[in-house]
């Protein structure tokens, strides 16, 4: 709605990532420079931490979007709390092995195959496990495992886990990770942005999204936007989503800091109402990850819906050509 009020080309505060959006904040530099160490190594892990709506996804998103794929072939894994076995299935999936009733033995075997071809051909694999944090130590442990193959001693895979910031602390902590621990090369956590990041992360979002000026935005709003969200992206998105979408409603040219406030204080009671115990802390950030969640699903109902109606096409156009033909086209 408000996308078509203010002229925007698309959503500027749209909560699904998307790597034409990324913004290179003094955080995100840094982690950026550590996944770029870690592919020049080629060997070993690098972690990266960060709180929930930190840009994480993002970054992923950033840097498949940037890798050669001549040199890298990359498998990027979401977690879902599987245990080793599973954990084993999914890469080889993601290296385009069938494994429906193949036995682990027989996994582990064509894995190291196709690993080894991929060096073969002048390409290293970059394994990104994001979720990291809901992995049993069980499927780290199958992480370590494959880490350990090697041809002329070049390592086959290099292994970028992502996760909350519980995981460093049990990766720290952790005795059963100890031989995980030794093979990290490096590790960063994402924190928030800074007072100071705000307005050009805004700005830089607005500009991607097509903004011709209008609305016009007062210089007060990006104090008030911090002071909300703590510099967190995806609350800032929630925040300002909220407010171009009251500014819409309401027909306003002009936006300031008063407006900004009035949505995040509608906003905080809402999480009250919501949830006393829970969400009054971080209204913002959890009513972010319920649309986030819910434009992931469209976006794969979509998809899914595309390709039902490709193959509807496909067939409806093969059924015109075989009429076209007739009964007896075969047999001339």
């Amino acid at each position: 709605m408000y996308s078509e009020h203010y002229g925007f080309s698309e959503k500027p505060f749209q909560l699904t990532p998307d790597p034409r959006f990324w913004y290179e904040s003094r955080t995100h530099r840094k982690a950026m420079a550590y996944l770029g160490y870690g592919l020049a190594q080629g060997e070993g892990f690098i972690v990266i931490t960060g709180d929930i709506g930190a840009g994480k996804t993002t970054l992923v998103g950033h840097l498949l979007a940037t890798i050669d794929r001549a040199r890298f072939t990359a498998i990027n894994v979401v977690s879902t709390q599987v245990e080793g076995d599973d954990m084993l299935r999914l890469v080889a999936q993601g290296l385009g092995l069938p494994t429906d009733g193949v036995a682990k033995a027989q996994i582990l075997d064509r894995v190291e195959r196709a690993l080894d071809d991929e060096a073969r051909a002048g390409r290293n694999v970059l394994l990104i496990v994001d979720e990291a944090q809901n992995l049993p130590n069980s499927a780290l442990e199958e992480l370590r495992m494959l880490s350990n193959y090697q041809v002329n001693g070049r390592s086959l895979v290099q292994i970028f886990l992502l996760g909350q910031p519980e995981f460093r602390d049990r990766l720290r902590e952790s005795a059963g990770l100890e031989q995980l621990r030794q093979r990290v090369i490096a590790t960063h956590h994402l924190d928030a942005m800074d007072a100071d990041e705000v307005e050009p992360y805004i700005r830089f979002r607005l500009k991607q999204a097509g903004y011709q000026g209008s609305p016009t935005l007062g210089s007060d709003i990006y104090e008030v936007v911090y002071d909300a969200t703590n510099g967190v992206p995806r609350t800032i998105n929630t925040l300002m989503g909220r407010v171009l979408l009251a500014g819409a409603i309401e027909g306003l040219e002009r936006i300031d800091g008063q407006v900004v406030e009035e949505v995040a204080r509608e906003a905080r009671a809402e999480g009250v109402r919501r949830s006393p115990s829970t969400t009054s802390q971080q209204p913002l950030a959890a009513e972010g990850d319920r649309i986030a969640a819910l434009e992931a699903r469209l976006a794969e109902q979509e998809g899914t819906l595309r390709r039902v109606l490709g193959l509807l096409i496909g067939w409806v156009e093969a059924d015109n050509e075989a009429n076209r033909r007739g009964p007896h086209s075969d047999a001339a």
